[in-house]
C-alpha cells in the first residue's frame, strides 16, 4: 500500500489534509468522494524514515520553554474545534518570542500554499526531530491532538531533568568562580605590595616567600596578556568544539573521565530509552523511531554506535542484541529492554528506563556536589593559609630580630 498525501473539504466546508493508504491514487478519490468529501489534491507521500533522514539542522536553537507553551496552546485551540491554519494564524502573531514567532509564521504560509503540517515544521530545520516526526504520525493516524500531547509530556520531563541538573551545579559554579577571583586578587595585587614593602626594608625572605612573590610580580606583569590569551582560547575552544571532530573528540574524553563519563553515560540512555518510548507510543515504526532517537542524543561518540546498532536491526537482530555489541550501554539497561521485547511491552520499558537513570544521574551529582563543596572550600582555606604564612613570615623574623 502507498502512501498519499490528501487536501479535501468536509461536508461542512472545513479544509483538512492527512496522510492516507491507497493501492492508488483512484482509488483513494473514489473511498473519499463516496464519503461526500471534496477533494482538492492527492500526491505520492514519502516514509516518515525519509521525512526523519531529511530533517537538516539549521544549527539555529529554539526556546524549548517557548515551544512547549506554544504547543499546549495550539493542541488547545486544536481540540476546540479550530483548523490548523487558524491555529497557526491566531498563534503566529501572539508569540511572545520574536524567533519562534517568525518560524510559525513560515509554517503558517507552508501550510496554507498546502503543505502538510509536519513537512512545513520539517522545512525550518529548528524544530526538534522528534516533534516533526511525530507530528507526521498524527497526520497519519488522525491523531494529532493525542500525539502533541505526548510530546508536551516529554518535553516538560525533559526541561525537569535538565532544569533540576542545573540548579545543582549552580551553587559549586558560583563558588569556583569566587576561589578564582580570590586568588587572582591574592597574586596580581596583594602580593606585589608585599614585595614592594620587602624591599625596601632589605628584609632576608625565607624560600616559601621568595617563591610566591616570584609568581605574583610575573602575574601582575603579565595580567593583562594572561586575560587576554584566556579569552581567545575559549573562543577558539568553542569554535572547534563546534566542528565534528572537535565535538567526537571531547564525548571521547569525557566518557573516559572517571564517576563523569558514567553520570554523562546514564543521562543519554535516558534521554535516548525517553525518545525512543515517546515516538513507538505515539505509532511510530521502530527503524525511524531508533533514528530519531539516535538523533537527539547530545553526543557524538553515541550517535556512531547506534548507527551500528540500527544497522543490526535492520538485518534482522534485535533491538537489545545490537545494543549490546555495541558494549557501551549499560547491562541493567539492555536486559530490561530485553524483557520489553519479550513481553511486548517495549515502550512501557524504556520509559522505566529513562525513569531509573534519570532519578540516578540526579542522586549521582547531588553526592558527587555534596562532596566538592567541602573540598573546595579545603582549598581555598589552604591557599589563603599558605599566602598569608608566605607573606607574614619575614615580619616575625623582623620583630624577633628588634627584641633580639
Amino acid at each position: 500500500m502507498a502512501e498519499w498525501t490528501l487536501k479535501y473539504a468536509d461536508t461542512r466546508g472545513e479544509i483538512h489534509q492527512q496522510v492516507a493508504e491507497a493501492a492508488s491514487e483512484r482509488e483513494l478519490r473514489d473511498r473519499y468522494t463516496q464519503q461526500g468529501f471534496l477533494i482538492y489534491s492527492i500526491r505520492p507521500r514519502s516514509e516518515i524514515s525519509g521525512l526523519a533522514s531529511n530533517l537538516r539542522p539549521s544549527g539555529k536553537k529554539l526556546n524549548l520553554e517557548k515551544f512547549l507553551i506554544f504547543n499546549q496552546q495550539f493542541v488547545t485551540l486544536i481540540r476546540a474545534g479550530l483548523p490548523i491554519l487558524k491555529a497557526l494564524d491566531l498563534l503566529s502573531e501572539r508569540l511572545t518570542d520574536a524567533k519562534l514567532s517568525v518560524h510559525i509564521r513560515a509554517v503558517r504560509d507552508e501550510v496554507r500554499n498546502g503543505a502538510l503540517l509536519s513537512d512545513a515544521f520539517a522545512k525550518q530545520g529548528v524544530f526538534p526531530s522528534i516533534y516533526v516526526t511525530s507530528v507526521l504520525a498524527g497526520e497519519r493516524s488522525g491523531s494529532l491532538p493525542e500525539v502533541i500531547d505526548r510530546f508536551i509530556t516529554y518535553q516538560k520531563l525533559s526541561l525537569s531533568v535538565r532544569k533540576k541538573l542545573l540548579v545543582s551545579l549552580m551553587y559549586p559554579a558560583l563558588l569556583i568562580l569566587l576561589v578564582i577571583c580570590l586568588i587572582v586578587f591574592l597574586i596580581t595585587y596583594v602580593v606585589p605590595n608585599f614585595a614592594d614593602l620587602y624591599s625596601s626594608m632589605n628584609a632576608q625572605l625565607p624560600a616559601p616567600t621568595l617563591i610566591l612573590i616570584a609568581i605574583g610580580t610575573t602575574a601582575r606583569n603579565y595580567v593583562l596578556l594572561g586575560f587576554g590569551g584566556l579569552v581567545v582560547a575559549i573562543f577558539g575552544f568553542r569554535a572547534w568544539a563546534r566542528t565534528a571532530t572537535g565535538r567526537e573528540a571531547i564525548d571521547r574524553v569525557l566518557l573516559k573521565v572517571p564517576f563523569v563519563g558514567e553520570i554523562w553515560l546514564k543521562y543519554q540512555v535516558a534521554q535516548f530509552s525517553r525518545v525512543l518510548s515517546t515516538l513507538l507510543i505515539g505509532g511510530i515504526p521502530l527503524m525511524p523511531a531508533l533514528d530519531t532517537a539516535a538523533d537527539s542524543l547530545g553526543t557524538a561518540v553515541l550517535k556512531k554506535v547506534l548507527a551500528k546498532a540500527v544497522k543490526l536491526v535492520k538485518e534482522g537482530q534485535s533491538l537489545s542484541g545490537s545494543l549490546r555489541e555495541t558494549r557501551v550501554f549499560p547491562s541493567l539497561s539492555l536486559d530490561m529492554i530485553e524483557v520489553g521485547e519479550s513481553t511486548g511491552a517495549l515502550p512501557a520499558m524504556l520509559g522505566s528506563i529513562a525513569e531509573f537513570y534519570e532519578d540516578d544521574v540526579s542522586t549521582q551529582v547531588t553526592a558527587a556536589l555534596s562532596l566538592i563543596e567541602p573540598v573546595i572550600m579545603i582549598f581555598m582555606g589552604m591557599f589563603v593559609a599558605f599566602v598569608l604564612i608566605s607573606l607574614y613570615l619575614p615580619i616575625f623574623s623582623l620583630a624577633d630580630s628588634i627584641h633580639t
